[in-house]
């Protein structure tokens, strides 16, 4: 398929690169750097190759999310927008940004949403996860503090990418003894979904119905949940003790989409789209994590039909982020 849009596709700049040398062994390393740094070569060249008009691009992770010098997040954030316009400034027609944001000051991060989104017109913003403004406390972005950061987001009507991060160390005492399970393994997905689940029984999108987050990883197992975490225990008759208003899976299917991103398995996604539809899946890679030649040519052939491609691929993305 031609003309696809892919939206979680990272890059670095130097202050932040070596946040992703762990995600892969030693020897693989210095292939990984290459692919974070480059934004015009490679990466321009593999789009296409594969058919990929645009990529929205983010800040690596954790990156921001982790640094709990808070005047010091702000200043690499601010850092990294400035040098990601300069760079989709180039290719206009190909690159597109999201804006990282120093969500441990969320008055710092409103700030500078809005700068990014009508200044230098970034389409809406990824964050990694939860942030931290010390090294055992996670920010959760359900917290009453940032509910001003919110109004924010959907006074300007753009997208909010949560992406994952691993929990701290604390609270990863489940791993021990099996560091294979950390990463895009398993934490990634648990820490995620979590947030999410939080984000949707907070009330949050009963303040701001208009609210449209995006996970990655063909939803970070949530799909396929939503029936059991509504339906558990359904003969005893007791009221949701969230503060929300509705069903946890009204929310999801209406203010959740999610993203194809270093999940290529067709099996996968025909339950994604019985479960949230077609309408809310958008076609990723995770590129330099993931290859895009698995992603683009695993989408291609998928046995769904040629409009769910084309709405998955591309039309999608064009709708959510008025491209």
């Amino acid at each position: 398929m031609q003309g696809k849009i892919a939206l979680e596709e990272h890059f670095a700049i130097p202050d932040t690169l070596m946040d992703s040398a762990g995600f892969v062994p030693g020897h693989y390393w210095e292939e990984l750097q290459k692919r974070l740094l480059d934004i015009h070569g490679q990466r321009l060249d593999l789009m296409d190759k594969h058919g990929i008009e645009t990529m929205i691009l983010s800040l690596n992770a954790p990156a921001v999310q982790a640094i709990a010098d808070v005047p010091r997040a702000i200043e690499i954030a601010r850092r990294a927008n400035d040098a990601l316009a300069e760079e989709c400034a180039k290719r206009p027609d190909r690159f597109r940004a999201f804006a990282a944001l120093p969500l441990q000051d969320p008055e710092a991060a409103a700030r500078e949403l809005e700068r990014c989104v009508n200044e230098l017109g970034f389409v809406g913003t990824l964050v990694n996860g939860f942030s931290q403004r010390d090294a055992t406390t996670p920010l959760y972005y359900d917290l009453p503090e940032y509910l001003d950061f919110w109004s924010v987001v959907a006074k300007l009507n753009v997208p909010f990418y949560l992406h994952p991060r691993n929990p701290l160390p604390q609270d990863s005492r489940i791993y021990e003894g099996h560091p294979w399970l950390m990463g895009p393994t398993w934490a990634f997905a648990q820490e995620t979904a979590v947030h999410a689940l939080r984000l949707m029984g907070s009330g949050l999108f009963d303040k701001h119905p208009n609210l449209r987050i995006i996970l990655g990883h063909m939803g970070e197992g949530l799909p396929y949940m939503m029936w059991r975490i509504d339906n558990r225990n359904a003969w005893v008759k007791v009221a949701p003790n969230y503060p929300a208003k509705r069903r946890i899976a009204d929310y999801f299917n209406e203010n959740f989409y999610i993203t194809t991103s270093g999940h290529f398995r067709t099996q996968t996604l025909v339950d994604a789209m019985l479960e949230i539809g077609s309408d809310r899946i958008l076609f990723s890679t995770d590129w330099p994590f993931e290859n895009v030649d698995h992603a683009a040519d695993w989408f291609d052939v998928a046995t769904i039909s040629e409009a769910d491609r084309q709405k998955i691929g591309r039309t999608n993305a064009k709708s959510l982020f008025n491209l």
